[in-house]
């Protein structure tokens, strides 16, 4: 979930043909969106023909499995939102806060990073013990925005490390990713919290 301050500008670009560019622009995010819908689709594949064992992972301390996928989902969910929030004081976007200090870069980065980390054991779990299941309309949306969130990591990080696409590429892939792990938590952790109760450690 690392990024940078600004999406750099395509470099070398000929203000006199911008058709070419465009067309590589256009290209890029293509191919860099369909690898992400392949993770994304493979992760679902997976998760869908594999027959789930049923079984629980190592709880990090947490008396079950379930607490600790929903701690660990709020924990990711938060730091995400955290780096957004800084993302936009880097970019300006953030009302009132003026501009970044040298801290925030790194700590923006590293706030990703720690977030995809506590995503891991959940992911983990899910589509090794649980599966893709449907068995409702809320679980049905969580295993779908639990395949898209990889793919779409996947395509942040491609459109991160490229100088073909245009500014707004990463803060919409920026903010889709967010978005998905939202909708990731609300479908688990807050389902979780509202109906079994807030367990402890």
């Amino acid at each position: 979930m690392n990024t940078t301050a600004v999406h750099p500008q395509p470099s070398g670009a000929d203000q006199s043909t911008p058709a070419p560019q465009n067309s590589r622009s256009t290209a890029a995010l293509i191919r860099y969106s369909a690898i992400g819908g392949l993770v994304s689709v493979s992760l679902g594949v997976y998760a869908r023909l594999h027959t789930p064992t049923g079984q629980g992972i190592f709880t990090f301390g947490f008396p079950a499995v379930l607490p600790m996928k929903a701690w660990f989902a709020t924990a990711a969910a938060v730091l995400a939102i955290g780096q957004l929030t800084s993302a936009l004081w880097m970019w300006g976007r953030l009302p009132g806060a003026g501009s970044a200090p040298t801290w925030v870069p790194p700590m923006h980065r590293w706030l990703g990073t720690v977030a995809f980390v506590f995503t891991l054991p959940v992911a983990y779990h899910c589509l090794w013990a649980l599966g893709f299941q449907q068995t409702t309309t809320r679980v049905l949306l969580h295993s779908i925005l639990g395949c898209a969130f990889y793919g779409a990591f996947v395509t942040k990080m491609l459109i991160l490390r490229s100088k073909l696409l245009p500014g707004w590429a990463l803060p919409i892939a920026g903010g889709t990713l967010v978005a998905i792990l939202v909708g990731i938590w609300f479908t688990s952790s807050f389902w979780f919290f509202t109906t079994i109760g807030f367990p402890g450690v």
